[in-house]
């Protein structure tokens, strides 16, 4: 092509875009529900209130020309403290800033924070001059105890109130609980704190099966990795689904919007805990509806006694098990072999059979327990 045309073609194309700009600008504002799933989600409101058919307040709508601003004014506060956990807030973080919003971090004071295996960050700011944000990213750790912290409650608090987003990642969730800011919905939270968190939020709806949970305004993500999901999940309300895809291929990250994966889900969690059990997991394996584990075990020191702690533990300690457990010897053919079944239902009402089985370890003195557990 010609140079002097191909100059002119683009200056025509730059033109088409300062005049589409401009009348971007002159355009009135329009006002939309956060995306919450009910009837009103795709109408457009012509002044700021509350949603007609949720009641959630209204936020401004993000048009296309918003949606490729590489900043978008979208600015993500990150709450930060001692024993946070690293991955919670650097996982969104990195997608938030992938997808060209404005991350900066919180704490109670302008020190360092230590957050979990000894890593060191600084604060941007403190609750006291923290900047007003659209997002609050609020990570777990330290086994939920910055829920303790009347400072960082009181935050959240009035922080949210001018918000259009609040996501918790992992024990996160326990913030928003002692804020007040999930009674009446439905969250999630680490597969191992989940019977916690409905302890201790009795007005929440806590769900297992989802790695994140959409309210509206608050977003509770499962544990750990759960929170880039999560993440790119808002930035999918915020600037559209194959902006978020883009997002996620340049992370290099395999995203799955529909995915059903949640830890707490998995058929393990009607495993007991026993304390008197010692030894380590080598295999494990499974899914919602099956699980087979097995481990090296060091203590009991003989098979019998390892079968007699595992069958007390299961009949006196089967999480979310409906009913007895109800225990029986298993058939053995092989004479160094020794196992137990199990079978119980489940909170749902679902039956299961579990199997335990126990044999001499190629180490001197040590065990491998097998244990199978399956849906019928």
């Amino acid at each position: 092509m010609n140079p002097t045309i191909l100059s002119s073609f683009v200056s025509i194309l730059l033109s088409f875009s300062l005049i589409a700009e401009v009348a971007a600008a002159n355009q009135p504002k329009g006002y939309v529900c956060p995306a919450c799933g009910c009837a009103a989600d795709e109408r457009v409101f012509d002044r700021p209130g509350k949603c007609p058919s949720c009641g959630m307040a209204l936020t401004e709508k993000i048009d296309s020309h918003d949606q490729h601003d590489s900043r978008a004014g979208v600015r993500v506060a990150v709450l930060l403290f001692d024993g946070a956990e690293i991955i919670d807030f650097a996982g969104p973080w990195e997608v938030f800033g992938q997808a060209g919003f404005n991350v900066s971090t919180v704490a109670e004071n302008s020190k360092p924070i230590t957050a979990v295996f000894g890593q060191k960050v600084t604060p941007d700011y403190t609750f006291a001059n923290c900047p007003a944000a659209d997002v609050l990213l609020l990570p777990g750790g330290s086994q939920g105890k910055a829920a303790d912290n009347p400072a960082v409650v009181k935050w959240v608090q009035q922080s949210a109130q001018n918000s259009k987003y609040v996501m918790s990642v992992c024990t996160g969730a326990f913030i928003l609980a002692k804020a007040g800011l999930l009674d009446g919905l439905t969250a999630t939270t680490h597969a191992g704190a989940i019977d916690r968190l409905a302890h201790v939020a009795p007005k929440t709806r806590v769900v297992s099966d989802q790695r994140y949970v959409d309210n509206g305004k608050i977003i509770t993500t499962a544990g750990l990795s759960s929170g880039i999901d999560g993440a790119l999940h808002l930035v999918s309300k915020l600037k559209g689904k194959g902006f978020a895809q883009a997002t996620a291929f340049t992370l290099e990250y395999q995203w799955d919007p529909e995915g059903k994966y949640a830890r707490a889900a998995l058929a393990d969690r009607y495993f007991p805990r026993i304390d008197n059990l010692d030894g380590e997991v080598i295999f494990a394996e499974g899914d919602v509806d099956h699980w087979e584990a097995q481990a090296l075990i060091s203590k009991p020191d003989s098979a019998v006694a390892i079968l007699d702690l595992w069958g007390k533990g299961v009949v006196a300690a089967t999480p979310h098990s409906r009913g007895p457990v109800t225990l029986a010897p298993a058939s053995a053919q092989d004479s160094k072999k020794s196992e137990i079944g199990w079978n119980f239902t489940d909170e749902q009402g679902r039956n299961w059979n579990g199997n335990a089985s126990v044999d001499p370890a190629d180490e001197a003195g040590k065990f491998l327990l097998t244990l199978k557990l399956a849906r019928r």
